[in-house]
């Protein structure tokens, strides 16, 4: 491993395409911590502008040093930190700028944030569905697939993208669509960070001004009559709505939580009360929070982790939500010291083909996470415990979503995608980063 001092600076070049820091340098600490790992690269640099990622990847070449790229920061694998090596921080390439009123094309800076867009877009009564909370990353996010508050209402975040301008290994700045590098394209719509580094993103921006968004909370007794319960009406709800069915387990000082996060996107609250109105009858009611709010308001602030606890988060798809499944989820939750989400996925969705996008799992019901808090000091053995829990979910599962999937392990990268997915993308790999530069990823091994 080559290492830089803060005395060896980069070339006079690459200082002018971009912000160079190195350790014990002012905002060195803070561009190389990110939300769920702290990292201790060797060099950040932070370019304005496509050129200056150029610059940053021949410098990587010439000195052999290892790239990790980071948008938002938001990786649940901590892919966004790393251990010695070069950072490309893309967060000073964070414009935002409507190119077409009249069909709502929007491009998007790989480094600005999904509250960013928000605000950008709300006066022209635009929005895209993607993320959770407005520090989420664009880039991150988008090239893994995208799953937000609209998405059965308007798909993934892929699903509105319409080009990606992206930096290969070998320093070409190339837009990627349908027409143009097409297979590209296709790779980067869910195959996340492993092609290059992306610069900017057009979208097509939907109509949206206020939805119905909010917590209903539940005091539950039998918990699988709850969950089939919340299966059998999100197979029946109207595609406007989304729904989160989300477990909290109890904690030092705080009891556990069943709460259903939900967002009807229309403004109508006639229909918004209809859609709702048995999902409130599902158990006991102890608080409701569903409110009409403007979109971009919904998104959540989260910008750090609890201190002495690290998170291990896993997911996977469930094509069928039947009887055995509701009851190993019960089973996980019930088993003590997991939160764990279910996802509610269909609608618009799955009118796109499984082969459109390397995103392929079109025709899932339900997406399942669980996330395991594992105490610095924790004893050994507590970690693989909790993933031998989740592995029994994981078996009636199919896939995963690399969005929120906690680990880079090869086996789980591999499973994460169907076979003939995976080896779509790994051709893809082959042809712009043979020698596998963009290796701290979700890593697709070159074919």
């Amino acid at each position: 491993m080559t290492h830089v001092s803060s005395s060896e600076r980069p070339s006079v070049t690459l200082d002018r395409a971009a912000e160079v820091l190195a350790p014990g340098d002012d905002g060195y600490a803070e561009a190389a911590t990110t939300l769920f790992a702290k990292g201790t690269p060797d060099l950040v640099i932070r370019p304005r502008d496509a050129a200056g990622v150029a610059a940053a990847l021949r410098y990587a070449a010439d000195t052999g040093l290892a790239v990790t790229v980071r948008s938002g920061g938001h990786s649940m694998a901590g892919l966004s930190a790393s251990g010695g090596g070069l950072v490309i921080d893309t967060r000073r390439i964070s414009g935002v700028r409507l190119l077409d009123p009249s069909s709502g094309r929007v491009r998007v800076g790989a480094g600005a944030t999904w509250g960013a867009v928000a605000d950008a877009l709300r006066p022209h009564g635009l929005g895209l569905t993607a993320g959770d909370t407005r520090q989420v990353g664009v880039g991150g996010l988008t090239l893994g697939g995208g799953i937000g508050w609209m998405v059965r209402r308007h798909g993934l975040a892929i699903d509105s993208l319409a080009a990606v301008q992206i930096v290969t290994a070998d320093g070409r700045l190339i837009g990627a669509d349908a027409v143009e590098h097409a297979d590209l394209f296709w790779a980067l719509r869910g195959g996340g960070g492993n092609f290059g580094v992306a610069v900017g993103f057009d979208f097509i921006a939907h109509p949206v001004t206020s939805v119905h968004f909010g917590m209903i909370t539940y005091r539950a007794g039998d918990l699988p009559e709850l969950i089939a319960g919340w299966r059998d009406l999100m197979r029946a709800s109207d595609e406007r709505l989304t729904t989160s069915l989300s477990f909290m387990p109890a904690t030092p000082g705080h009891a556990g939580t069943v709460t259903l996060a939900c967002c009807y996107a229309s403004p109508d609250g006639d229909e918004a009360e209809e859609a709702l109105r048995p999902f409130r009858a599902l158990a006991p009611v102890t608080s409701d929070g569903v409110k009409a709010m403007p979109y971009a308001d919904i998104l959540e602030d989260v910008t750090s982790m609890p201190p002495g606890l690290r998170m291990e988060v896993r997911n996977t798809f469930f094509t069928t939500f039947d009887d055995a499944r509701v009851a190993a989820v019960d089973e996980l939750f019930s088993g003590g010291g997991a939160a764990v989400s279910l996802r509610a996925m269909g609608g618009a969705v799955a009118r796109v083909g499984r082969d459109a996008t390397a995103f392929a799992h079109r025709d899932a019901e339900v997406m399942a996470a669980a996330a395991f808090m594992i105490p610095d000091a924790a004893p050994p053995g507590l970690r693989d415990r909790a993933l031998r829990r989740w592995s029994r979910v994981n078996a009636l599962g199919s896939g995963a979503y690399v969005g929120f999937l906690g680990s880079a392990e090869p086996a789980d990268v591999t499973a994460a995608y169907p076979p003939d997915t995976y080896r779509r993308l790994a051709a893809v790999k082959g042809r712009y980063d043979p020698a596998n530069v963009f290796r701290r990823t979700h890593n697709v091994l070159p074919s």
